[in-house]
């Protein structure tokens, strides 16, 4: 019996909203990893003030890209400028719909002449295997799930983040002196013992630091070596409560809706797509609600990728995108809530916050915009909030209003009353982080 597919989901739903609206849904945290290590107030506060490490190996998706038209393939269905793209180094994978809306984001690492890997949720990684399953390329696909899907079996790789103000002084604690000069998001060949792997440089919310990517089966060894070193150093490991609340400070918007669900030119892939993948299962909730899902879409402009695109190839989109750049509408922004309010609606200590609710963002009772990630920081002592405003409400320090709670969804008018409370929040840029916006990308 042929598994479903997303349009057959969409279909027996009656609309795409019907199939991924779930309001009230647990927010994602990485698995495999305990909840805590020492908490997740001084796991956060370790990556300000001392050395955090995160291990990465359980929750993302790999997949392989290989072959004489590995390039080709990926030059035709992405932004990316892959005339300067060098073996060893990594770039934001930015994948278009036709429309010139994005698809999702993903890291892609070019690991040789032919050989990239491409990291992150499986939004981007179907859709560069679809097109190069059907379109007659000569590539190959190899793809490692995340540890939920992967039976019990071990990763194929490990990742350990290690950032922090002191990142670079455990570092090189480890490796007996300091690694190569090293740009960023450029990957360095490294050596520990006998074991050889690659360190990536790298680190969220905005602190300096590695990402150290090798065999599994050096994950013992590689961890034990970073943890006993880093006794000396502070290092405090991130759980998975801790860790997916580093983005709301790094100002990367995660899992934008993609841009596929009502496209006719875009049937067949809906077709091949499984219902059960993260496209037909990764809800929707909040109180911003609209029964047409494309109103949840946004373009790689409004998400700060800017400088990741390049009009030198064609590409999927690329004529929308282009009219896309002329007409951006909406900025990322970070917001900050003011704590009275914060106090006044989850009491004195607000304790864990972590969502990923489309909560509306008003201005005199006005849609202002929508949140996208919203996440208690220790270190800046309250809620922010990774949103998208409308330009003339993007100025640093105007004041708008978050309206908190859960549309039902489907049944109730899109502008019902529903008494949610509204909790005043100012506008900062994003990334939050001063040094994530104005030096975390240099040299």
């Amino acid at each position: 019996m042929t598994p479903p597919s997303l349009q057959d989901g969409i279909e027996q739903a009656g609309s795409p909203i019907n199939l991924v609206w779930k309001p009230d849904s647990a927010p994602w945290t990485p698995e495999v990893l305990p909840p805590e290590y020492t908490g997740w107030r001084a796991e956060q506060t370790a990556w300000h003030e001392a050395v955090a490490l995160a291990d990465l190996s359980h929750h993302m998706f790999d997949t392989v890209i290989e072959g004489p038209d590995a390039t080709r393939l990926l030059d035709e269905v992405s932004a990316n400028n892959y005339r300067t793209f060098a073996v060893g180094q990594a770039k934001q994978f930015i994948p278009v719909a036709p429309d010139g809306n994005i698809l999702s984001d993903g890291i892609l690492l070019r690991e040789s002449e032919h050989r990239y890997t491409l990291s992150g949720i499986p939004v981007a990684q179907n859709w560069v295997t679809y097109h190069g399953q059907t379109g007659g390329y000569d590539v190959t696909f190899r793809t490692d799930p995340s540890s939920a899907y992967r039976g019990g079996a071990d990763p194929v790789l490990f990742r350990f983040q290690v950032q922090g103000p002191l990142a670079t002084d455990l570092v090189a604690r480890v490796f007996g002196g300091p690694l190569p000069a090293t740009k960023f998001f450029h990957t360095t060949p490294v050596r520990l013992g006998d074991r050889t792997f690659r360190a990536l440089r790298h680190g969220m919310a905005g602190q300096p630091g590695y990402e150290f990517i090798g065999d599994y089966a050096d994950h013992d060894f590689v961890e034990e070596a970073l943890l006993t070193a880093g006794v000396e150093f502070g290092l405090v490991r991130v759980g998975a409560m801790a860790y997916p609340t580093s983005g709301a400070e790094s100002g990367w918007i995660p899992s934008p809706t993609p841009a596929l669900y009502t496209d006719p030119g875009l049937l067949d892939y809906r077709r091949w797509l499984p219902l059960y993948g993260i496209e037909g299962q990764r809800p929707l909730g909040g109180s911003f609600f609209s029964e047409n899902i494309e109103d949840f879409y946004c373009t790689p402009y409004e998400l700060g990728y800017g400088r990741s695109i390049s009009f030198d190839h064609d590409f999927i989109g690329r004529d929308a995108l282009r009219k896309a750049r002329d007409d951006v509408r909406r900025q990322k922004v970070t917001l900050a809530l003011d704590r009275d309010d914060l106090h006044h609606v989850f009491g004195a200590d607000p304790g864990f916050v972590h969502d990923y609710s489309r909560f509306r963002v008003e201005r005199d009772d006005t849609l202002a915009g929508v949140t996208y990630q919203a996440d208690y920081l220790q270190p800046a002592g309250t809620v922010l909030a990774l949103a998208l405003v409308e330009t003339r409400f993007a100025e640093p320090g105007t004041e708008v209003e978050i309206v908190w709670g859960q549309h039902p969804g489907p049944g109730t008018a899109p502008d019902a009353d529903l008494e949610c409370p509204r909790l005043r929040a100012t506008v900062h840029p994003a990334p939050f982080d001063d040094h994530a916006r104005t030096r975390y990308r240099r040299n």
